[in-house]
């Protein structure tokens, strides 16, 4: 069941449970759905809140990274967040990082699943040709070990998506921003405890910028997940819940999610 979404001050989000602070960043085709197993697993648990970032809306932030991660800032202050988790996947991970960078004493522990910030491959030079369904849904399927995964809910969301020109082009703008914000140099100032959890079949960020992140963030560890693409998270859902559970639970005095 998709949970309601609620609006404070302009900004949306999803939000259950009380206790810690489990922040969910999507990426760029980021959808709820995208993270309902860990939402549903944590939040008896934690407090997880999602907010869907501005990826496909005229707002008041900028195409970019830096623009998505003021929006970031600002509506952890509106909704009063002291301290959270952040888990991120794709470019919600590149935006976590950011934010870790700007505010460390606001992170308590930070996950990274097919993080961008170092090196992605995108969905292909070609991306994002429109008009065609089945490019679309062999684009899709690559991002999965699994083709299966890429269900036909999932393809028609990002076929509506690509058919909207201004969608698209602010797509095209973030995804550049992403790509020309390499941080390298940037990595090895931070020093929270980091989980890394790639998928052994990741094609967009393949594993050896796991391997990179693992070398460059000074106090990670790197778990890989077999027959797994660039979303853990959704293909193989059981075990990267039970490796987050226990990752937060050596950093945060609470029972782990089941």
């Amino acid at each position: 069941m998709t949970p309601e979404i609620k609006t404070e001050q302009g900004y949306q989000y999803v939000e259950a449970g009380e206790g810690p602070v489990l922040l969910l960043l999507h990426g760029l085709f980021g959808a709820l759905s995208n993270f309902m197993d860990v939402f549903e697993a944590f939040s008896p648990h934690y407090r997880v809140v999602i907010p869907l970032l501005p990826i496909y809306e005229k707002t008041h932030a900028d195409a970019s990274v830096d623009g998505l991660t003021n929006y970031l800032e600002e509506f952890v202050k509106i909704k009063g967040l002291e301290k959270a988790a952040l888990l991120g996947n794709s470019l919600g991970g590149h935006v976590a990082l950011v934010y870790c960078l700007r505010n460390p004493e606001k992170v308590t522990s930070m996950v990274l699943t097919g993080s961008s910030g170092l090196f992605e491959s995108g969905m292909g030079s070609g991306f994002p040709k429109r008009g065609s369904y089945e490019y679309i849904r062999e684009r899709v399927a690559y991002t999965f070990y699994s083709p299966d995964t890429a269900t036909k809910e999932l393809v028609d969301e990002v076929f509506e998506i690509v058919g909207n020109n201004f969608k698209t082009l602010r797509i095209l703008k973030i995804a550049r921003s992403a790509q020309r914000h390499n941080m390298r140099n940037e990595i090895p100032q931070i020093n929270v405890p980091t989980l890394l959890i790639w998928g052994l079949n990741d094609n967009i960020t393949p594993t050896h910028v796991a391997h990179e992140f693992n070398r460059l963030l000074p106090n990670s560890e790197l778990h890989f997940i077999d027959r797994c693409g660039h979303a853990p998270m959704m293909e193989q859902h059981v075990e990267f819940n039970r490796i987050v559970a226990q990752f937060l639970q050596k950093h945060q005095e609470v029972n782990p999610a089941s």
